[in-house]
């Protein structure tokens, strides 16, 4: 692997509907701008190569969205762009409801090495309070067709705390993923959070409990823990060696470029993101300019906060002059492991607490508000 990790992160704005929680840069009606969209994500990148002087790809990740959405021939044009070390990690995000055996067996021609499946619930009551328009079958064969392509890794997504949910809910939808065939190698498990101007932000009655919620990560760790997964993140579990690569480099504060509408990148301490909007993007592109919405420079203190804010989430941990080891706050949050500090199981429930107390040096400098819960 480069001894230089460098991530090519490519955003596909396309949904058939747009769950009640989603605070993407997504829309259900704009799929008629998909060939002009891959155009403009083409050029964006080629003009990247020729400007940013990257070099090739260790990981490369199309999210959105739905990139299963997307014709098999438009991803693979994608995919094909990207200038990639031999060995790569290559991920695409798909909905079991748009994944088929013509997708899959494209993207495994075009190298892709790791698919990634939103599935959320496994319970069909969960699944439409959540707004997902797929069925636990369509999970299942889902699941069965990337499993016959013979893909090295696939990774399940899903997310807990929602309205109408139980504990007995919660603790079936991990039982029926575990017993998928075959059985996921990686599982997310992500708290349900409530974005500023989405439907969910406007109900208060479907509101997650922040104490509900905490009960439901403590459930995932302990089956996924006994299925053979050890959590190498707050909100991620995985068998060993197939932990996501592009994931963990960001968590690392590695370089990683993102193309196309919304998306964030990272270079050498700036960090920039495009225009939302796919029109106002793919105008900008076509004009021949850099479709930048907004950047920030991180240096000194604030850049090294950042960093022990996110390595604070893996299960490496921070450096142990990091943390006071004598406050008292932090006891049964975070135990010393060798030279590192590294979060208990109820550290990680209440990790931005420990985060609170991370010391970058001598500069005072503000942490960033983060969500409440993994």
């Amino acid at each position: 692997m480069s001894s230089r990790p460098l991530g090519i992160y490519l955003h596909v704005p396309f949904c058939t509907r747009r769950c009640d929680y989603c605070a993407f840069a997504t829309w259900t009606d704009k799929a008629h701008l998909a060939e002009g969209y891959v155009e403009t994500c083409l050029a964006e990148l080629r003009r990247a190569y020729e400007h940013e002087g990257l070099g090739p790809a260790t990981t490369v990740y199309i999210g959105g969205g739905t990139p299963s959405l997307l014709a098999p021939d438009m991803l693979v044009r994608l995919l094909g762009a990207v200038e990639r070390a031999p060995d790569a990690e290559v991920t695409v995000e798909c909905n079991p409801e748009s994944t088929g055996a013509p997708l899959l067996e494209a993207l495994a021609g075009a190298g892709v090495t790791r698919i990634s499946l939103g599935v959320q619930s496994m319970l069909p009551h969960v699944l439409e309070g959540l707004g997902r328009a797929h069925t636990p079958g369509a999970v299942e064969r889902a699941v069965a067709l990337v499993g016959a392509t013979g893909f090295p890794t696939f990774n399940v997504d899903l997310v807990y705390g929602g309205a109408g949910e139980t504990d007995a809910d919660w603790a079936g939808t991990l039982e029926r993923v575990l017993a998928l065939e075959p059985s996921p190698p990686h599982v997310s498990a992500y708290a349900l959070t409530v974005e500023p101007g989405t439907p969910l932000a406007r109900d208060p009655s479907r509101h997650p409990d922040d104490d509900v919620q905490a009960e439901r990560y403590a459930v995932a760790d302990e089956l996924l823990g006994a299925a053979g997964m050890g959590w190498y993140e707050i909100s991620n579990w995985a068998r060993p060696g197939h932990e996501c690569r592009h994931n963990l480099d960001c968590w690392h504060q590695a370089d990683y470029r993102g193309i196309g509408c919304s998306a964030h990148s990272h270079l050498g301490g700036r960090r920039f993101w495009n225009i939302r909007s796919v029109e106002r993007y793919a105008a900008a592109v076509a004009l021949g300019e850099q479709p930048i919405a907004g950047e920030e420079r991180l240096s000194g203190p604030r850049r090294r906060l950042e960093a022990l804010e996110l390595a604070l989430r893996t299960r490496e941990g921070v450096p142990a002059d990091a943390l006071d080891g004598d406050d008292p706050a932090l006891a049964g949050l975070a135990e010393r492991r060798g030279a590192a500090w590294v979060l208990t199981l109820r550290g990680r429930m209440l990790a931005n607490e420990v985060a609170l107390r991370l010391r970058a040096g001598d500069e005072a400098v503000a942490m960033r508000p983060g969500a409440r819960l993994p």
